[in-house]
């Protein structure tokens, strides 16, 4: 008598769970929410070094920021540093006399006759989905202008963290006191990657 060769429903049953076991220990191995948050961070931190570039290359075609009315203008900085609270949302940057100047930042970087971002760039980074990208600079000759934002990922969260160090002491030296105190809130467990 020939016998059919073929799996029980049992076996089957066991296949299925062994692979089940199999799927979520991988799944949970390569977390594929934390996998989300870094490329996420990694656009955050490209877009950062791109709006850098587009600021000082306007800066040296122009012979003033975007945020400043002209040469002469040392009033209008993205933010008061001996006064800082919060950093400055780039989309939102308006120098401090509207009256004298209306145009963001960013309408001044991607229009007329600098052009140093796209007007795809600007709408991208603009979206109310996007991870804000903030600006700071003390706004002196020779201070540097930092573009940062806060991390989602927990690798980036590390990276901000490890470099704020023990009071900030991994920060720029160009950073006033109150800038490091926002970029480094040790108190509400909030920290941000800035760019240079």
């Amino acid at each position: 008598m020939l016998r059919k060769l073929g799996f029980t429903m049992i076996e089957l049953l066991i296949v299925i769970a062994v692979l089940g076991i199999l799927a979520v220990a991988v799944l949970s191995a390569i977390n594929p929410i934390e996998q989300i948050n870094r490329g996420k961070d990694t656009g955050s931190r490209s877009d950062a070094e791109q709006i850098l570039s587009a600021v000082e290359r306007y800066y040296t075609t122009q012979g003033y920021y975007p945020w400043m009315t002209g040469v002469k203008d040392t009033a209008n900085q993205p933010i008061p540093p001996e006064t800082a609270t919060t950093l400055v949302p780039i989309s939102l940057t308006t120098p401090a006399d509207a009256a004298a100047s209306p145009v963001p930042m960013m309408t001044k970087l991607s229009t007329g006759g600098s052009s140093e971002v796209k007007s795809s760039f600007v709408t991208r980074i603009s979206d109310s989905t996007y991870n804000t990208l903030n600006i700071y600079t003390k706004g002196k000759q020779g201070d540097s202008v930092y573009v940062c934002f806060n991390p989602k990922s927990g690798a980036f969260k590390e990276e901000a963290k490890t470099r704020c160090g023990v009071g900030g002491a991994g920060m720029p030296e160009d950073m006033s006191t109150e800038a490091k105190k926002i970029v480094c809130d040790s108190a509400g467990d909030i920290y941000y990657i800035c760019l240079p």
